[in-house]
């Protein structure tokens, strides 16, 4: 297999609440392990406050780990030390904000942060190069025409094109992956899917990988390939998009996909059954942190954390009670041959 362009191994990230003089610590992520390949959109879904944009900020650089480390490409962002090397890692890796009215400078045709980006990260390109180059990415994300859009100012845009000028500026950059934070959750319902697409197309056409960050199934299950489902800083299920939604294995994951309307979906615990709030995090007990709110718990789930484990092929969850249902399972195919 190829090397993942993006692995992370047991990625944390704790923050100091409390003051100077506390020692309280909220665990954000902890012991995140998952990679993201080439050509794919992986899906990172979850309740607020649940780590998804902490990953997101942990991949920029924005944060530093607290313990693991994350590898670009085989080698250790630790090991970037040169700025050129630093450059060429943001360059391969931009991100996308969630909120596309701020994250363009109204003082500027949109144009600008464009080429701004090209002169810092691709200095080889001369005017007429930037100028082409910048009209092809507008292009890709759909602005048409393309000289028109760029010689507007922001307020002169909806959302969803401000939105596109966002993938247009990350996309300039020739990434590997594009981090794209909650894209689409300020956008109308009824120009989501035109963004969702550009998504697809720039996985299909530009072969760029993106990790797609939101909280609606929904959208994940239109456009990911892979999804990991994340609860209070853990990754608790992982795979294949079509497997974890229609076979969710852990009681989480099964209370999202109980949430979106699907007469196909087969689901074995309801919203009414997990009631409660997600825990607070700072200075955690080992355990599941999903217990409390879990039908299923177990004595086990309450004292010892469940490892992320792979129960069929690319599908991994972190789940005693998955765990106890998938050894069963074997003994009785065991059995039976």
């Amino acid at each position: 297999m190829s090397t993942p362009i993006l692995e992370t191994k047991d990625l944390t990230r704790v923050f100091r609440v409390g003051g100077f003089t506390s020692r309280r610590e909220l665990h954000a992520v902890d012991d995140a392990n998952f990679v993201i390949n080439g050509s794919e959109i992986v899906a990172l879904v979850g309740e607020s406050g649940s780590g998804k944009s902490t990953i997101a900020r942990l991949l920029a650089q924005v944060y530093k780990p607290t313990s693991g480390e994350i590898l670009f490409e085989g080698t250790p962002l630790t090991a970037l030390r040169s700025r050129s090397d630093q450059m060429r890692y943001r360059a391969a890796v931009p991100m996308v904000f969630q909120d596309p009215f701020s994250s363009l400078n109204p003082s500027y045709r949109v144009s600008h942060g464009i080429v701004r980006g090209l002169k810092l990260h691709r200095p080889e390109l001369d005017a007429e190069g930037r100028r082409s180059e910048t009209e092809r990415v507008a292009e890709a994300v759909g602005l048409n025409p393309a000289r028109e859009a760029l010689e507007k100012y922001p307020y002169e845009m909806s959302g969803g094109q401000r939105q596109r000028i966002g993938f247009a500026q990350a996309l300039a950059y020739r990434p590997k992956v594009i981090l794209a934070d909650e894209p689409v959750s300020m956008l109308d319902i009824s120009i989501r899917i035109g963004l969702l697409n550009v998504m697809a197309k720039l996985r299909d056409e530009e072969h760029v990988s993106l990790l797609y960050i939101t909280h609606d199934i929904a959208s994940a299950r239109y456009v990911a390939d892979r999804m990991m489902v994340m609860y209070a800083g853990r990754i608790v299920e992982s795979g294949p998009v079509d497997d974890v939604l229609q076979a969710a294995l852990h009681p989480y994951t099964q209370l999202l996909v109980a949430a979106v309307p699907d007469p196909r979906a087969k689901l074995t615990v309801t919203a009414e059954q997990a009631a409660g709030e997600p825990p607070k995090v700072i200075d955690p007990k080992p355990g599941c942190r999903f217990a409390d709110r879990c039908p299923l718990a177990k004595e086990v789930c309450r004292v010892v954390t469940p490892p992320l484990l792979e129960l069929r092929p690319g599908h991994q969850v972190a789940c005693h009670v998955a765990a106890e249902n998938a050894g069963r399972e074997a003994e009785s195919v065991g059995a039976a041959a």
